[in-house]
């Protein structure tokens, strides 16, 4: 083989792996959680407006009352939203803009509210999304479906 065809094989590599490691920064998906739920922090209550709506490029995603959680999936490793913020029932709509780094060891990222709001260090306020494994049905064992049916067919 020629010193060309190898220079140009190990360019073509290295082209690969600067594109992947591109793709890979700014082609991350995140499933972000938004918590309007009342945050306790170092010994301070951080209470929950009565409504907040979440806006994406000027659309509503979420409408969040106290104790609701709404949800967005995006792409990057940043995220912009506007908050419509209605801190007493029958109250006037605040609109707040916000942009957010997102953390890039996260897939689900929660958003605590009014700790964002607050202005605390994003430890208080960014937690991951950790799904509950589902519930087992204690009263059947398992496998125990298959056997029956593998003794009807006999």
């Amino acid at each position: 083989m020629s010193a060309r065809r190898i220079i140009v094989r190990i360019g073509f590599v290295l082209l690969l792996v600067v594109l992947a490691a591109v793709m890979l920064v700014i082609g991350r998906g995140h499933t972000v959680y938004f918590d309007n739920k009342t945050l306790e922090y170092e010994g301070q209550t951080y209470s929950a407006p009565y409504r907040v709506v979440v806006y994406i490029k000027g659309q509503p995603i979420a409408k969040l009352k106290a104790r609701e959680r709404g949800m967005k999936t995006t792409i990057g490793q940043s995220f912009g939203m506007a908050l419509g913020i209605t801190q007493e029932k029958d109250g006037e709509e605040q609109i707040i803009e916000c942009f957010q780094k997102l953390p890039y060891n996260m897939d689900g990222v929660i958003i605590n509210l009014p700790g964002y709001l607050a202005g605390l260090p994003e430890e208080a306020y960014i937690s991951e999304f950790v799904a509950a494994p589902p519930a087992e049905d204690e009263d059947e064992a398992p496998g125990e479906d298959e056997e029956m049916l593998i003794d009807a067919e006999l």
